[in-house]
């Protein structure tokens, strides 16, 4: 029997690593899921395993590549952003795989705002709120100013997508939705890097900037096939409903981060905006579009694991419920906030949370998790409200990634946004789609 021809797709969360084999009519015919565990950097800080990482990928390609039913024509990556990985001129890394939650030192932080800033006015030029680490470019200052000698020995800094692609191709490029998701490094009003990465001289780590169609045709393991040059996971998730829609809509893309993105919002950002983490992505022909963020994947997870532990429950314990109309009026019916958020600033957007987490109010499990899920969603509604206002043609709101099969997420923000139609897709797969329909 003919051999079925596939594309093979890398999805790199921050906690899961994905690998697919997408059918020419990009149906998924095959998977592996795994997980990797963190180490320290040279300061103590959790990050992932460049190393781990690289042999993961190289590994899973290979027995991919050796299964005699499928034969692997295209290859593409889809990874998280505001990650950058180091290398020499062997093309090795020479730093970890730093934390986009690392902490910013200050000092390096108000001298970058000194020389640059002020912060707001960077921030609106940049498209980029002040996010510290989560600002990758700034990384990269951060390195110049206090690992120099770490910082001498890069030839190239590539985003963690064209790290993956330059694995297998050996060529060193950036691309647009990497560049220019919050990284601090583009100029939104000239189309081009930012000033003060000329002046720092960090744009000769920076290499050229291909479209983010670009692939090229590589031997991997004595196969030949066409390799893409990667892509940032949430402009990835976007791909697959803008190729299926004709009519304007929003995308609410799950998973340790909720971003909310409306792709025929093109206003420009106000300052306002940008407190709020609202920010411009490019699209993979350099264009700008609205996005806002909410961390609220990392938040659940907290919570979620005080809950287990306060009421002595299984994990996965809040998978097997489903949405009850009675509870949520209960939780509505509250009329003081019970939950006190580890990551969310609720103030951001007007709102409160409680100074302690209520936990001797609760009457059980459920009670518990129906006033968190309220809580986070008024929050989820009021990021999403950034990329929508104003904008009265988008009637139609997708729900992809983790948060879709969760209904009594789905339903609260159903009963919350009135207006607007919401649909959860079953691209739970979006992202990694998005990167087949590059190359495809």
């Amino acid at each position: 029997m003919e051999p079925i021809k596939v594309t093979a797709i890398f999805d790199i969360g921050k906690t899961n690593k994905k690998f697919f084999l997408f059918d020419q009519d990009l149906k998924e015919v095959y998977k592996v899921y795994h997980r990797l565990d963190y180490i320290q950097d040279e300061d103590g800080d959790d990050c992932e395993s460049i190393q781990a990482l690289t042999q993961w990928v190289k590994q899973t390609l290979k027995e991919a590549l050796a299964l005699p039913q499928f034969l692997v024509i295209k290859l593409n990556f889809t990874t998280y952003g505001a990650s950058f990985v180091h290398i020499d001129q062997m093309g090795n890394p020479v730093a970890p795989l730093y934390n986009y939650l690392k902490k910013y030192p200050d000092v390096i932080l108000e001298q970058f705002y000194k020389k640059y800033g002020p912060a707001e006015k960077f921030s609106r030029e940049t498209s980029s709120p002040a996010l510290a680490m989560l600002n990758s470019g700034l990384q990269l200052y951060w390195l110049k100013n206090s690992k120099p000698q770490t910082f001498k020995k890069i030839h190239r800094s590539l985003h963690l997508p064209q790290y993956l692609s330059f694995l297998f191709t050996g060529k060193a490029v950036s691309e647009y939705t990497s560049i220019g998701c919050h990284t601090g490094l583009w100029d939104f009003a000239k189309g081009d890097y930012h000033h003060w990465v000329k002046a720092e001289g960090i744009d000769r780590l920076l290499p050229e900037v291909v479209d983010t169609t670009t692939s090229f045709p590589k031997t991997f393991d004595r196969h030949s096939m066409s390799i893409g040059v990667g892509v940032h996971d949430s402009s990835s998730a976007l791909l697959p409903y803008l190729n299926s829609n004709s009519e304007p809509f929003a995308l609410l893309s799950t998973g340790t981060w909720a971003i909310s993105i409306n792709p025929f919002n093109a206003s420009p950002l106000t300052t306002e905006e940008l407190r709020k983490d609202c920010l411009h992505f490019l699209s993979k022909k350099g264009q700008p579009i609205k996005i806002s963020r909410l961390f609220i994947g990392e938040e659940h997870k907290v919570q979620i694991e005080k809950l287990y532990a306060y009421f002595q429950l299984e994990r996965g314990y809040y998978k097997a419920l489903s949405f009850e109309k009675k509870l949520y009026q209960k939780a509505k019916s509250k009329n003081r906030k019970r939950f006190r958020f580890e990551y969310l600033k609720p103030e951001v957007y007007g709102l409160t949370h409680a100074t302690a987490t209520d936990w001797k109010g609760f009457a059980d499990f459920e009670d518990a998790y129906y006033s968190f899920i309220h809580e986070l969603t008024d929050l989820q509604v009021a990021s999403l409200s950034l990329v929508l206002n104003g904008d009265t043609s988008v009637k139609k709101l997708y729900i992809d990634g983790g948060f879709n099969a969760n209904p009594i997420f789905v339903e609260m923000l159903r009963d919350k946004l009135s207006g607007i139609s919401i649909e959860t897709t079953d691209f739970a797969l979006g992202t990694a789609l998005g990167a087949g329909i590059l190359v495809n």
